[in-house]
């Protein structure tokens, strides 16, 4: 994806955000992240000492790991920047 493209979908995944939800809330994040290397670590630490429920489900094949965070957020800027921080963790997928 372009960086303007990623500018463009962080602009209105937050004005969606503001439109349809009312802060503090709880905002369930989903990655899948190949199980070839530490990613599930990576997604985990930046999830420390946050508060935040983890969860984890393997693929049938083994390949890929799901991962669920449910944390407590206080505006969409935060919703944001934790999916800027998970986009440099390689191959992970965000949904």
């Amino acid at each position: 994806i372009f960086m303007s493209d990623k500018k463009d979908f962080y602009l209105k995944l937050k004005g969606q955000l503001d439109e349809t939800t009312s802060f503090p809330a709880d905002y369930l994040y989903k990655f899948i992240v190949p199980t070839d290397g530490n990613q599930v670590k990576e997604v985990e630490e930046l999830f420390n000492n946050t508060g935040a429920i983890i969860k984890t489900k393997k693929s049938k094949t083994g390949k890929y790991v799901s991962v669920s965070i449910v944390l407590k957020v206080l505006n969409s800027g935060i919703v944001i920047s934790y999916y800027k921080k998970a986009e440099k963790i390689k191959g992970i997928i965000s949904l």
